[in-house]
């Protein structure tokens, strides 16, 4: 039986407190189908998967303590898509809900405040949507595999736990980061959003990483790290140009542990270089980030971080403040580390399967975070069928970033084809 409230999970504690009136830590899962959606049958798929993720159906609610989710009724709106994605949700005018699923032509996207989910728990939610969207359209029967759930049973409790408490460790330890270089740029307004996508054939990156003796996601990086650092150099401020740069990189807990939750179960770490050592090549860059990847994504290291945040969250001191002093609290400590200590992020999820017939009706998956408050430029990356979408959002006009990414890809012979909502 599904719970009718629960706590927040333990990363999730900081977004009530660090979003304000414009902002709030967003991100965006699509797909696109062989023809176009049929917003009646969206809705009645959404529906039907209420029972399937109860932590998804509730509402944000503020308690004495902590904040915490409750049940909500009615249903979550199902609404046309528009050219800027990921504007600040206002949960009120979304019917309560911590997420807002959208369509346009053949597409099917969902938006999540971090809130309720991470990337892979969004994942498994799209996933599901366009499953059931399938079943109820064509009347096809899809197995039970690749995430996909069967939604007439009660779901695994394992689903809504928080995985943090569960596995954290009794000692627990989180390295002090110093503030990194941020990419400058002329403002966009609030309200809008600049996407550019790079669709890029895997099997050309994963050649190009494994000559070098690296992962994807460490060639990614350290091309992410070279772009920002063809910036740093003609920045104006002696400061930014001696800054380390730095490319946060979430982790998915999942990898280490057998979790099932649906919730916020990631960690992160920090790759980077620091230019008062000298220049550096892409090959040196890339080293160093494969040595850093190695010793810090490790269990060992990746739990003490979340063990420190548990921990600290277990202090009877800590546990009797009343919430708007813990607010207060957690909206400081943000401010003042956050995302000032990174230059961007790299979020990739990886490979997306779905089972057979499900992958005959679908196309292509795309994914892209929600503007930070500090980060100017942002990069997210998921695979299917062979092609990786590398989506980069900014909240500057300027595409000197992307584009040396791009054009450094295309130096190296990897094909790119690249689109954008951009409007100059």
């Amino acid at each position: 039986m599904a719970e009718k409230w629960i706590r927040l999970d333990n990363a999730a504690k900081i977004y009530p407190a660090a979003m304000s009136r414009k902002w709030m830590p967003m991100f965006r899962l699509s797909l696109e189908l062989d023809e176009a959606v049929d917003p009646d049958i969206l809705r009645a798929a959404a529906s039907n998967l209420r029972p399937s993720f109860p932590s998804f159906f509730k509402r944000l609610r503020k308690g004495l303590f902590w904040p915490y989710l409750e049940d909500i009724d009615g249903e979550p709106p199902v609404l046309k898509d528009v050219a800027n994605p990921l504007a600040r949700m206002d949960l009120d005018e979304n019917g309560g809900f911590t997420f807002r699923i959208r369509y346009h032509n053949n597409r099917i996207a969902v938006e999540f405040f971090h809130v309720v989910t991470d990337g892979y728990g969004g994942l498994v939610f799209i996933k599901n949507l366009a499953a059931e969207y399938l079943r109820l359209k064509y009347d096809i029967e899809i197995p039970f595999t690749d995430d996909i759930m069967d939604i007439s049973k009660e779901p695994d409790s394992g689903m809504t736990e928080d995985s943090f408490i569960r596995y954290a460790r009794d000692y627990g330890h989180t390295k002090p980061e110093s503030l990194a270089y941020h990419i400058k740029g002329t403002k966009e307004p609030d309200d809008y959003l600049k996407i550019i996508t790079g669709t890029v054939p895997v099997d050309e990156l994963r050649e190009k990483s494994r000559s070098m003796g690296i992962s994807i996601t460490e060639f990614i990086v350290s091309l992410l790290i070279m772009s920002a650092r063809s910036l740093q150099k003609k920045d104006s401020s002696l400061i930014m140009r001696k800054r380390p740069v730095k490319i946060s990189v979430p982790v998915n807990l999942r990898r280490f542990y057998p979790s099932k939750t649906v919730r916020n179960f990631s960690s992160y770490v920090n790759p980077g270089i620091d230019p008062r050592y000298g220049d550096y090549s892409f090959e040196e860059t890339a080293d160093a980030v494969h040595h850093f990847m190695g010793a810090e994504v490790t269990e060992k290291m990746l739990n003490a971080k979340f063990s420190d945040n548990v921990n600290k969250e277990k202090i009877k001191a800590v546990r009797v403040l009343p919430l708007f002093i813990k607010n207060a609290v957690m909206r400081l400590y943000f401010r003042r580390g956050g995302d000032r200590t990174t230059t961007s992020t790299l979020t990739n999820l990886g490979a997306v399967s779905v089972p057979s017939p499900m992958d005959s009706y679908v196309r292509r998956f795309d994914f892209m975070l929600g503007p930070l408050s500090y980060m100017n430029v942002n990069c997210a990356a998921v695979s299917y069928k062979g092609m990786m979408n590398i989506t980069f959002t900014r909240k500057i006009r300027e595409t000197e970033f992307e584009r040396y990414f791009f054009t450094e890809l295309v130096e190296m012979g990897i094909k790119v084809t690249v689109e954008s909502n951009n409007r100059y």
